[in-house]
């Protein structure tokens, strides 16, 4: 009988503490509600509003506006085309820049407008654009017109590495190897130019300033027998050149 006393005393105490528990907790949600709604009603005296969250959607673009858009970028594009052949480069960079207001991420018409440049003397802003294009399209040509447009502000390694960039895309073209080793020589790395130029010159046979700078590079290099080689290939094909004639006859004295 003792037993049983002792265990229904100890049930009951458990049962008082987890309600006087439960009944503390209650309390502090009540007090945190309170607090809640005393902060709500403070804001609201203050004349706060509370706007509900909505959920926002892009609008799709209607088809019809992006044919008319497409449209108008083909006009204008015409445009700058025909002012110039003509030679009105001004008018022709205004059409351009207007069709990209237009259609701002039109590629083909961002690569006319910085061909326009870098033809025109601007190869800082010719510069930009092909950084630009190249963040969107890996094309060998911007890679070349980019290594071209440091070339022209003396940048001359960033020129190597852009140029690098398009031999590795097209390393079968002549073009890609004569343009890299004068930016070599201009960087001064003849051992690479002299490389790059020879093999060019084996597609180029003709070509005489890839010959003149692949002389010039076997002299900076001090291999004078195959600068006087290429003298001569450059004399048969420019008989009538007398620099050249005068460079064979000071190398034909060492």
């Amino acid at each position: 009988m003792l037993y049983v006393t002792v265990l229904t005393v100890s049930l009951l105490g458990i049962l008082l503490l987890f309600g006087a528990r439960a009944l503390l907790r209650n309390r502090n949600v009540r007090r945190f509600v309170r607090s809640i709604r005393q902060r709500f009603q403070m804001a609201e005296e203050r004349g706060i509003q509370f706007v509900e969250e909505k959920r926002m959607f892009r609008p799709r673009k209607n088809p019809r506006a992006s044919a008319i858009e497409l449209q108008q970028v083909r006009s204008l594009v015409r445009q700058s085309e025909k002012a110039l052949a003509q030679n009105r480069t001004e008018e022709a960079e205004r059409l351009f820049i207007q069709a990209l207001t237009v259609q701002p991420q039109a590629l083909d018409v961002q690569a006319q407008l910085a061909k326009l440049y870098l033809t025109t003397g601007r190869e800082n802003k010719a510069e930009a654009l092909y950084k630009e294009l190249l963040q969107h399209k890996q094309d060998v040509s911007f890679f070349a017109n980019l290594g071209l447009a440091y070339y022209c502000q003396g940048k001359y390694i960033e020129s190597c590495q852009a140029y690098q960039e398009a031999l590795n895309r097209e390393p079968q073209a002549p073009e890609r190897s004569f343009a890299l080793g004068r930016a070599c020589i201009a960087a001064r790395r003849y051992e690479e130019a002299a490389s790059l130029l020879e093999k060019a010159s084996q597609r180029l046979s003709r070509d005489t300033q890839l010959l003149h700078l692949l002389a010039e590079c076997y002299m900076q290099l001090g291999h004078t027998d195959k600068a006087e080689e290429t003298y001569r290939r450059i004399n048969k094909l420019e008989p009538y050149d007398e620099e050249v004639k005068a460079k064979l006859l000071s190398l034909a004295r060492v």
